[in-house]
């Protein structure tokens, strides 16, 4: 049974439609953070360290499809954005809360666009939250499209470490990636809860302006 599916997944990466599926899969990711990227993207630079499929094209196109996938959250943001603020009032909590989001864009947009990618659910919140203050596109572009370098190159390369290091046992290899990508969803999770707790800390001691990027209705 295990050499079977062994067997079908080697199959699956030495097809050229595995390619597709990694674009589709990172950019759904983007804007739906209920689809596991980051696995497929590690499974195939498990798979990559045997020569199939290429790790460069793995790279590119995980990276092509985040960079997608965080646009089109971008532009939900930007249409739910516009909606949302016409009807915020001034000295409104839903006011208030793109003013908090604005601020924290305009002093650490970039670190947080970056850094977010590597965290499930956050870079959907923040790449969202961007497009619904109207931060500027031209600064949005350029950090998403370093963030979603960063993260394809980080993901297929932690799975072609595991693929080298259990070149003649690619199930091996296949496992430790797996399990890398669980412990990195794992630390992403601790991140949020973290983030979170330190949110209701911050708004207890009523420092709006320091408060993480999200956008509520109020």
């Amino acid at each position: 049974m295990t050499d079977a599916v062994l067997s079908w997944v080697q199959d699956l990466m030495a097809s050229p439609w595995v390619l597709v599926v990694l674009f589709a899969l990172s950019a759904v990711d983007g804007f739906l953070p209920v689809v596991p990227s980051e696995s497929v993207v590690i499974t195939a630079g498990v798979f990559a360290a045997t020569g199939q499929p290429d790790l460069p094209a793995v790279i590119a196109v995980a990276a092509l499809g985040a960079f997608a996938g965080d646009h089109v959250s971008y532009l939900l943001g930007s249409l739910v954005g516009l909606r949302l603020r016409a009807r915020a009032r001034p000295g409104s909590r839903r006011h208030a809360a793109f003013t908090r989001a604005e601020r924290l864009l305009a002093r650490r947009g970039g670190m947080l666009l970056v850094t977010a990618r590597y965290v499930p659910g956050l870079r959907t919140t923040v790449t969202l939250t961007a497009g619904a203050v109207g931060w500027p596109l031209r600064r949005f572009t350029p950090f998403a499209t370093l963030a979603a370098l960063t993260w394809a190159g980080w993901s297929a390369g932690i799975g072609y470490v595991g693929g080298l290091a259990f070149e003649r046992d690619p199930l091996r290899g296949l496992l430790l990636g797996l399990g890398l990508a669980l412990g990195l969803a794992a630390l992403g999770e601790l991140v949020r809860a973290l983030l979170h707790r330190r949110r209701r800390a911050v708004l207890g001691r009523e420092t709006p302006a320091d408060v993480p990027v999200e956008v509520r209705a109020g």
